[in-house]
């Protein structure tokens, strides 16, 4: 009965943290806003000026990139969702969750849902527009279908976890938001760039392709590519084994930082 008990102790604070999370998201329009609008801005005004002059086996650029833009998404806004612990900290709303009667690792999983959850939302948001400007022909090759769609999310949500998990990571590690802003700038650029979000993979210098490679978000962006617009680098199945596992390793170390943070 203790077991029981406490486990359902557990669930219903994963829950809490996670509807804490989720509440906080909504409150913030501006927030939402900017992370649509955002992409946007990157897919016609980066995506056409530049489209203007490449064609990508016969892809239209934009839709070339289309996959990237959601991936970039998935990145910043699961990232810097850590930046949230920091201030948790500072204002010790911290200290009142981890006197719960929960362990620190339901804590660590409904911040990671809360996080998650935020991303989901603005991908679902960016996957409607897309839907839209492929429908009327403002983005040639765009065919997004409620099949594709759904695959889609699969992956990123896999992504966003792990990334969600990366920031909790940080979050855990900084006393400061300008600290965590600074090294999660640091680290984020490089990661996107490399994804090969913005350029398609083959025929890159050894150098460069070895990069991209040991970047797990050009895994993200080529299934998601391939979902949606049919192209892959890597195929599908050695996509999803890469994804997979960098969020059991991002999830297990994730854990083992809230475990061992201190206030």
């Amino acid at each position: 009965m203790y077991q029981m008990s406490q486990t359902k102790n557990e669930i219903v604070g994963i829950y809490a943290v996670w509807y804490r999370e989720f509440k906080v998201f909504l409150r913030e329009k501006s927030r939402i806003v900017s992370s649509v609008i955002n992409p946007i801005l990157w897919l016609f005004i980066f995506g056409a000026g530049l489209g203007s002059s490449i064609n990508i086996s016969g892809l239209n650029y934009q839709a070339f990139i289309f996959p990237g833009i959601l991936a970039q998404v998935v990145l910043f806004s699961s990232v810097f969702y850590g930046v949230y612990i920091v201030w948790d900290r500072k204002i010790d709303f911290l200290k009142e969750v981890l006197v719960a009667p929960i362990s620190r690792t339901s804590i660590f999983i409904g911040k990671v849902l809360g996080g998650a959850t935020d991303a989901m939302i603005q991908i679902i948001i960016l996957l409607i527009f897309g839907w839209i400007f492929g429908l009327v022909g403002l983005i040639p090759g765009l065919h997004i279908t409620l099949f594709t769609g759904i695959g889609a999310l699969f992956v990123l949500f896999f992504t966003t976890v792990s990334l969600t998990s990366v920031g909790l990571i940080l979050g855990s590690q900084m006393e400061s938001p300008e600290g965590f802003q600074l090294i999660s700038s640091f680290l984020l650029f490089p990661i996107f760039f490399l994804s090969g979000a913005l350029f398609p993979l083959n025929n890159l210098p050894v150098w460069l392709g070895s990069l991209t490679k040991l970047d797990p978000m050009t895994y993200t962006v080529d299934a998601a590519r391939h979902i949606i617009l049919g192209t892959s680098q890597y195929g599908l199945g050695l996509d999803l084994i890469v994804i997979i596992a960098f969020m059991l390793v991002m999830i297990w170390l994730g854990t083992y930082a809230f475990e061992k943070m201190k206030l």
